[in-house]
């Protein structure tokens, strides 16, 4: 489901539709830096209990995660609804969660929605803003 506001480009749809896959990849890999990699500088990530704010601290506390108690994991989500909110901001809204090793479905205590801040520097997407809830029964 799309809707917009600003008409984008193609290639800023596909820009914004492959920002989530670049994490996906990145947790498969257990690669922080990669992760980091998709967030701006000031980017924040909020996650249950957590607030992280700098791609520095995201990547330090995704390294822990990926040596810790995300080891082995993988992450999954599908678009919900995608806004163009400007030629330079997007927000995605997704569903998913993680998929412990031999999963191939999120267990429903695991399931999240998410919304995804992104924002266009430089010619390239980017993370602005991460957040994640859990899902619910709804």
């Amino acid at each position: 489901m799309t809707s917009a506001s600003f008409r984008p480009s193609p290639i800023d749809q596909a820009g914004v539709a492959a920002l989530p896959g670049r994490i996906v990849s990145a947790w498969a890999q257990g690669d922080a830096d990669a992760f980091g990699a998709v967030f701006v500088d000031d980017g924040t990530m909020i996650l249950p209990d957590l607030y992280l704010k700098g791609r520095d601290a995201i990547v330090a506390f995704m390294r822990d995660a990926f040596a810790g108690p995300y080891q082995g994991t993988n992450v999954t989500g599908q678009p919900i609804d995608v806004r163009f909110l400007s030629a330079d901001v997007a927000l995605v809204l997704t569903e998913g969660g993680v998929l412990l090793p031999g999963e191939t479905a999120v267990a429903q205590e695991r399931a999240i929605r998410a919304s995804w801040l992104m924002v266009k520097r430089d010619g390239a997407w980017h993370l602005a803003a991460y957040q994640n809830s859990p899902a619910g029964n709804a």
